[in-house]
């Protein structure tokens, strides 16, 4: 009787304990570089448990994602940043060296663990020099709550990241960026989906060997649908470069996720996709079945001679290798803004899930995109100031109080909007580095201004896609030509803005964007097109840096946070994340990582 009761009592408390309660998602991976041929192409790839792309993060809202990370790259710092992750409670987990942490230096394991707290689409990335665009990224894909029903209904659930691939090494590009006459990256040689892509192999400058069409690694990605039955297909772009459009022969999509927001569902037919963005899109298999279809991504705003990245919308039973019938269609013309514009202009949140801002802000600062030349050097910049990494990351520094290794003086808040001719090459005669920040109060509303001009090319003004870690803002608002303090916030839209983490700058146009600072800690704020940011592009707000928590040792060790000085008035010292190479850091840098066991702060 006692054994029924037991097992009685047991029964019970199964069945009531909270299937929804929050799980540890635990990942343990190796960073390392090995031979792959995703383009058919063979070079030097970073790999995560030997895959490029790595594995697909799998987790529920709310629960905690744990990845050790051990660094493999033998002669190479490492950090990986979590995209789209807020990093609430965590800052010293968003994975940017310099800013949030030390790098990883080869040999050793560094945990990162933060919690999931809202579900949607989402990346993560090397975030150390230009280690992005070497294949070490993937995708984070978080589901909803239980008992939550999504505003929309789907069979099944697919994941493709859009890349753009150099078969020079960014070593060799961040030489010429470096260099003096400066040496631009230049075009990608190929387009990848889901690390699948396919160049022509009959160049006869290829070695022999380098080169090879029927490796089966750069086959064509296929996704296998069976017909009648509606498919998710999260789509997200991590390009160095490369503005793209995705299309689907013969299907059109609708739009329904924005960086883990619910959009007012709209339908097209290219979905125009900038680096660091995440769409949901629904598609329904309901053509002919008895054929498969392409899935194509082109370049757009640049007059590229990149070809088309290829894929295959597979029909179940035919077999996923099954070429189209058809040629591939070409994507939308390259420099067409207006198709760009509007779709950036068509998204707006759910009507179910409106998150409505500020009705004002409490700080307005303008960002002029600006590239410029500083003692020879090519530089992008903002508001004439390209920005530098100091030694010490910020996250550290600013909780230390180590006020000697950055610049205290305050960055420009704008630019001389009356005179400056953003349609014209602009000599910039007053343009310089800094590693200075933005201080912003804690719990304050502030609006960001974008605003885009010429290059130093003529007639040449390019697209810039933002993202600001730590947080999401709301889109206030897209224009063309210079913004107009009194007249252009007279027309934001605060009804129902979409919310994002990325958005796009348009050529020769502003954005407008708004957001709470509150979310303590220290985040980065830049241009996601790596040459950019590698120059200078980009910039970093601190707030509420005494409501951190204590820092955690392992993202110690490097700069003068190691061994703090006894002087206070040391001159700021100023290391630029431009330099990669790794037999040309300082020493200081080395040896952070929780393997080493420093003392607390």
């Amino acid at each position: 009787m006692l054994l029924k009761l037991l097992a009685l009592c047991l029964f019970t408390f199964l069945i009531y304990v909270p299937i929804a309660e929050a799980r540890i998602r635990h990942y343990k991976w190796e960073v390392k570089y090995e031979y792959k041929s995703p383009d058919c192409y063979k070079k030097l790839v970073i790999t995560i448990n030997g895959k490029s792309p790595g594995p697909t993060i799998l987790a529920q809202e709310g629960d905690t994602v744990i990845v050790e990370v051990t660094n493999k790259l033998l002669l190479e710092n490492l950090a990986i940043h979590w995209h789209g992750i807020r990093q609430i409670g965590t800052p010293w987990s968003d994975g940017t060296e310099g800013v949030t942490q030390c790098p990883v230096v080869p040999g050793d394991t560094f945990k990162y663990q933060f919690k999931v707290d809202r579900a949607g689409t989402y990346l993560y990335y090397a975030h150390y020099g230009m280690q992005r665009e070497s294949g070490l990224y993937g995708s984070i894909r978080v589901s909803v709550r239980d008992n939550f029903t999504e505003p929309f209904a789907y069979d099944y659930d697919r994941s493709i990241i859009l890349t753009d691939w150099y078969h020079n090494s960014t070593y060799e590009q961040a030489t010429g960026l470096s260099s003096k006459p400066f040496v631009w990256v230049g075009e990608p040689q190929s387009l990848l989906i889901q690390g699948k892509g396919k160049f022509n192999c009959s160049s006869s400058s290829l070695t022999a060997g380098t080169c090879n069409t029927s490796n089966s690694e750069c086959s064509p990605y296929a996704i296998t649908v069976i017909p009648g039955k509606t498919y998710r297909l999260r789509v997200a772009s991590l390009t160095a470069l490369s503005a793209l459009s995705f299309q689907i022969e013969g299907h059109n999509m609708t739009v329904v996720e924005a960086d883990g927001h619910y959009v007012e569902p709209f339908v097209v037919k290219n979905l125009f996709i900038y680096s660091g963005e995440t769409y949901s899109v629904l598609i329904k298999a309901d053509q002919d079945p008895s054929r498969n279809y392409w899935m194509t991504t082109s370049v757009v705003s640049r007059n590229s001679t990149t070809p088309q990245g290829l894929a295959f919308l597979n029909y179940y039973p035919n077999h996923p290798r099954r070429s189209p019938p058809t040629v591939a269609p070409a994507g939308p013309i390259w420099n067409d803004r207006a198709p760009r514009l509007n779709q950036s202009q068509a998204i707006k949140a759910h009507h179910d899930f409106i998150v409505t801002p500020p009705t004002t802000s409490d700080r307005v600062i303008v960002f002029l995109n600006t590239q410029n030349e500083i003692n020879g050097y090519r530089h992008w910049s903002v508001n004439n100031v390209s920005f530098t990494l100091p030694h010490t990351p910020y996250l550290i520094a600013l909780k230390k109080k180590l006020h000697h290794v950055f610049s205290q003086t305050p960055p420009p808040e704008g630019y001389d909007s009356v005179n400056y001719d953003i349609y014209n090459v602009s000599k910039n005669p007053n343009a310089t580095t800094s590693n200075a920040i933005y201080r912003l109060g804690f719990n304050t509303t502030v609006d960001i201004i974008l605003q885009n001009a010429n290059t130093m090319n003529v007639n040449d003004s390019e697209t810039h896609p933002w993202h600001l870690h730590g947080h999401d803002f709301w889109v206030l608002g897209y224009g063309k030509g210079k913004f107009d303090m009194n007249k252009d916030p007279k027309n934001y839209n605060l009804v129902n803005p979409i919310m994002k983490n990325t958005v796009p700058l348009h050529p020769y146009g502003w954005t407008a964007i708004r957001f709470k600072a509150d979310n303590p800690g220290a985040w980065l704020f830049h241009c996601h097109i790596e040459a950019h940011f590698y120059l200078g592009m980009g910039v970093v707000f601190e707030e509420g840096i005494d409501k951190v928590g204590e820092l955690p040792s392992s993202i110690m060790g490097c700069g003068p946070a190691r061994n703090p000085p006894v002087q206070s008035n040391l001159q700021p010292q100023t290391q630029s994340h431009m330099s990669l190479d790794a037999t040309d850091k300082p020493s200081s840098i080395m040896g952070c990582g929780e393997t080493k066991g420093f003392d607390k702060p």
